[in-house]
């Protein structure tokens, strides 16, 4: 009976996210007829059919969420985990950024930033407004708004997505361990999981690291990222409670800041379809290099057209809608041939709603 009324809880939690998400954005789409009509964006391809699907593929995601919490992969708690002093808080601030949105899409600056912001060290790839968001990823407010718009983005389906990497992820470090205590004597020593190291490249605002502690109270986890402030939303957002903070560092996903064979196991969630084609590659031969041999990477990003042909319309609609300047590179990009060309094996893949995921091991 307790687990039925905790499944209802969540349905009906999830349930109320949907619905706000799509009240928002039906708000904002007629704020932006009534006050800019001219930035009408005409969406080809979403027919009755489609919509169909996706809710579909949105319930299978929540059932195999609901389903992961309860066969013990993380705690049932993480199932309603949300920010919500972030939301009453920054919620209003979405709202009057809207207008500075409107305009950047109107004259087309994607490459607009604060005159305090000193963009000098970053990549050019990376100096852009992504999502027409205001100063991109390199500003406070931007930081503190980035998981609200993330949130509203997928109808309050994005931690469920990113949860989607837990369950290889802790079957994957589960294998390092038995393989580590089958080849030394002291059993106890090598099951102790604070030599469990786990990497989370471009952790950005923390959600996924959040995630990772509360899957792994005992590892050593470790966040990187290029952006200072949404370093420091993470470190505040880690900050929370009493747990372990998990080591941040700025740094540049394809020049990892960490020694070769270092970590137990990587993950990287919604960052390759920001990055261009040789940025891509580079992230990649990072991530391998800095493995251990036994470790595992695994990926969470958007679908692609060679596993989701029928969605094609939302993979279309997606960079007209938000400045997104390297996605349609991604949707046709092979990122299993990538991760096989620098060495991983046993590369598997698979999609849940609209994110697809990799899991690649590096060889013993």
């Amino acid at each position: 009976m307790a687990d039925t009324l905790t499944k209802l809880a969540y349905q009906t939690f999830q349930d109320g996210k949907n619905y706000f998400g799509l009240g928002h954005k039906a708000l904002a789409t007629q704020l932006r007829l009534w006050f800019k009509p001219e930035l009408k964006v005409k969406i080809e391809g979403i027919t009755p059919e489609l919509l169909a699907e996706m809710t579909r593929r949105r319930d299978e995601l929540l059932q195999r969420d609901w389903q992961d919490a309860e066969d013990g992969i993380y705690p049932e708690s993480l199932l309603f985990d949300n920010p919500w002093e972030d939301f009453l808080r920054y919620y209003p601030a979405l709202w009057l950024d809207m207008p500075k949105i409107w305009e950047r899409v109107e004259h087309k600056q994607y490459q607009s930033f604060d005159d305090d912001i000193d963009t000098r060290h970053f990549p050019q790839y990376y100096l852009q407004n992504f999502h027409y968001q205001t100063d991109g990823y390199l500003s406070d407010d931007s930081a503190n708004l980035y998981d609200l718009q993330v949130e509203l983005l997928f109808n309050g389906t994005a931690d469920a997505m990113r949860r989607r990497v837990l369950a290889p992820l802790k079957s994957g470090l589960q294998a390092v361990k038995t393989a580590k205590a089958g080849s030394q004597s002291d059993v106890m020593e090598v099951t102790n999981a604070h030599q469990i190291k786990v990497l989370d490249v471009a952790c950005g605002t923390g959600r996924t690291l959040k995630l990772l502690r509360d899957t792994f109270p005992a590892a050593s986890l470790y966040g990187v990222d290029l952006s200072p402030a949404y370093l420091r939303k993470a470190n505040q957002l880690l900050s929370q409670g009493r747990q372990t903070l998990p080591q941040l560092m700025q740094g540049q996903g394809e020049s990892l800041p960490y020694r070769d064979n270092y970590f137990d196991g990587l993950t990287c969630v919604f960052l390759f379809h920001e990055l261009p084609g040789p940025i891509r590659q580079q992230v990649i031969e990072e991530c391998f290099r800095v493995t251990k041999p036994g470790g595992l990477l695994v990926i969470c990003d958007s679908i692609q057209q060679i596993d989701t042909p029928e969605l094609e319309a939302v993979m279309a609609s997606f960079p007209a809608i938000f400045h997104e300047p390297y996605y349609r590179d991604y949707t046709q990009d092979d990122l299993t041939q990538r991760l096989a060309s620098v060495g991983f094996e046993d590369i598997t893949t698979a999609v849940h709603f609209v994110s697809k995921y990799w899991v690649a091991h590096k060889p013993t």
